[in-house]
């Protein structure tokens, strides 16, 4: 049977995969994805969605016990754990069926199976059926990554979960062990300690969150001890003793090794890039730490070969992926492309309270050697969250003294990874101190505070 020919073949279907062949398609090229498992990927069956359905659970849980700050009564808060995943689970599977409905209506050929790139512009697929191969002239690899296993510290789906256990729990943990303090860690330590959990997170580095700025990771850390939480900084776990129903931890802090004892474990140390049994050797691509190497257009290297998303490095989000996926089938079609930029990428992890952040923190800024101006606003002296029951948070904003540009701002509190978006905006539009303090914001809304810290770092700030 003749290979079938294409324009495009995406090899991945997950945020960045299917809106490249999505908008290669709507540029008029006749486009294929290749997915192994799921429409969608990890983010949307795995990750990002099913996660942010956990945690609004918990985050109405929550409000539930405080239903007397609000003047209600709900008496005998409850939760039904396997209720709670199911409904997170059904906001996957409809979101997975609403990505195979996109793809067909902007007419991309979907096949199921494994892939591998025998040659340049070469895709051969192992489905149910036997082997399909393809061809075209342009390839672009979206494969993703998956969760890092350390050494000793592998997952088991009983003990010790991955992110993928910890969205189906066999059963809810009573005292949790959190390896890692990155975003999927950090959500995760949130959740099950709002669910009643007692929750012990541990970070190798000086502090949690350590990819946020230092101010915010401090208030963070102060906001989880309260809630309840165990925070253990520049500590690592070095071994795990499994037993019937019990985990006994290993934990390094200043060169002693504590034993603490739980009965489930989480690991979150990060991810590797699903490189493997690609062909991506004999192609000649170049392989850094599981990633694969690109340029600022996401080129591999290797004529009409690509990669976006998890696979091509950090920052590790979907919605990067996304926007190189548009970026890339835009330069195939011929389209003036423009690279995405990491520092004008929104991070943020939805935790309690939520964390956001775009640009350069206080201390990277001054690193690469910019005088600046920094403001701050704290969510007590905001109307809006005062109102909301949610007056613990704060707004940082860093500017260029000299040119007055907005830097970096970093966010913590109620709906932050919704406000974080007007920074974002600011800063593809070049707008300087000037403009965003003209700005009109509207009364009474927490984007007031956003105003207030721009204002703060000129001398100016009103409500505090």
């Amino acid at each position: 049977m003749a290979a079938q020919s294409f324009d495009l073949i995406v090899i991945g279907a997950g945020p960045g995969g299917y809106v490249a062949a999505i908008r290669a398609a709507q540029l008029g090229l006749k486009t294929a994805v290749v997915e192994r498992e799921h429409l969608g990927g990890i983010c949307l069956n795995w990750g990002c969605i099913p996660t942010k359905a956990l945690l609004r659970s918990s985050e109405v849980f929550h409000l539930m016990e405080r239903a007397k700050d609000f003047g209600l009564k709900a008496d005998k808060v409850g939760y039904d754990l396997d209720a709670v995943v199911k409904r997170s689970r059904g906001v996957a599977a409809q979101l997975s069926g609403g990505i195979g409905h996109l793809l067909k209506k902007n007419k991309v050929t979907v096949v199921m199976g494994e892939a591998t790139i025998p040659a340049k512009g070469k895709v051969s697929v192992k489905t149910d059926k036997g082997t399909e191969e393809l061809t075209a002239k342009n390839i672009v690899l979206a494969t993703g990554a998956r969760a890092r296993e350390l050494p000793g510290l592998e997952a088991d789906g009983d003990l010790v979960w991955t992110y993928k256990h910890a969205l189906q729990p066999p059963r809810m943990p009573k005292k949790l062990l959190v390896i890692g303090s990155g975003a999927i860690g950090i959500e995760f330590a949130s959740f099950y300690n709002t669910l009643g959990a007692d929750t012990t997170v541990v970070e190798v580095m000086d502090r949690v969150l350590p990819v946020e700025d230092a101010e915010i990771s401090a208030f963070a850390k102060k906001a989880f001890t309260k809630q309840g939480m165990t925070i253990m900084e520049k500590a690592m776990v070095k071994q795990l003793d499994r037993a019937k129903g019990k985990v006994t931890a290993h934990i390094e802090v200043k060169g002693k090794v504590e034993k603490h004892d739980f009965d489930i474990v989480i690991s979150a140390v990060g991810i590797v890039g699903n490189v493997e049994n690609l062909g991506l050797e004999a192609l000649g691509v170049k392989i850094d730490r599981t990633h694969v190497v690109t340029d600022e257009f996401c080129r591999t290297g290797v004529e009409g070969l690509y990669a976006i998303g998890d696979i091509a490095g950090a920052p590790w989000l979907a919605h990067k992926a996304s926007h190189e996926g548009v970026m890339v089938a835009e330069l195939i079609a011929g389209k003036h492309a423009h690279p995405v930029k990491p520092e004008s990428i929104a991070g943020c992890t939805y935790c309690q309270p939520q964390v956001a952040s775009v640009g350069y923190s206080e201390a990277k800024a001054k690193e690469l050697g910019y005088d600046i101006k920094v403001g701050r606003f704290p969510f007590i002296g905001n109307g809006k969250a005062i109102a909301l029951g949610e007056p613990e948070g704060l707004i940082k904003t860093v500017f260029d003294t000299k040119t007055g540009e907005l830097l970096g701002a970093h966010m913590i509190g109620a709906e932050v990874t919704e406000l974080i978006q007007g920074y974002v905006v600011g800063r593809q539009l070049e707008t300087t101190e000037e403009d965003l303090m003209n700005t009109v914001f509207p009364h009474p809304t927490l984007s007031e505070m956003m105003h207030e810290s721009v204002l703060d770092a000129y001398g100016r700030v009103i409500h505090m």
